[in-house]
């Protein structure tokens, strides 16, 4: 594949994948840099693009997965500064005590991201953006209802599945 047949297939439908980004992450910067990276892995693979039927539905994936992996790792990223600046209580400063808490609070953030996607959202604006139950309404465009219904499976969830890690 020539970089000009290259250019005209692809950068072509730079403005659909930019609104597929944007629609998603909600920033400017951000979603130009995903279709930077896309573009770089499609210029990468471009031997294997030739066998692609369907260009655009490619690329559309391909962004919305770029998407998704960059969530994924901001979401981590939050998690782990939020174990690395958790404060343990003066009172106890047995080493061994702080770790075993702190093990707990990554078991706890990794069941976390194993639960559907809406109950980690409201956890985390409920926990770690500190958001009431009338901000995540406004925020998820959910009912007062389903934010409480969301926000009780999670802890349950979480509940049940932390006694069952320490039982395995």
């Amino acid at each position: 594949m020539t970089a000009a047949y290259f250019k005209q297939a692809y950068y072509s439908l730079h403005p659909k994948l930019y609104r597929v980004a944007y629609a998603i992450l909600k920033n400017t910067e951000d979603a130009e840099d995903i279709l930077q990276d896309a573009y770089c892995k499609l210029w990468d693979g471009r031997q294997k693009l030739v066998n692609i039927q369907k260009p655009e539905a490619y690329c559309v994936t391909l962004v919305k997965h770029l998407c998704m992996d960059f969530l994924s790792s901001l979401k981590m990223k939050h998690h782990k500064e939020f174990i690395d600046d958790y404060d343990f209580p003066d009172h106890d400063t047995n080493a061994e005590t702080n770790l075993v808490n702190k093990e707990t609070i990554e078991k706890v953030l990794l069941l976390i991201h194993r639960l559907p996607e809406k109950q980690q959202r409201i956890l985390d604006l409920r926990v770690f953006a500190d958001c009431s139950s009338e901000e995540i309404e406004k925020i998820t465009g959910e009912s007062s209802e389903n934010v409480r219904v969301l926000l009780s499976r999670a802890r349950n969830t979480l509940r049940m599945n932390l006694k069952q890690s320490y039982y395995d």
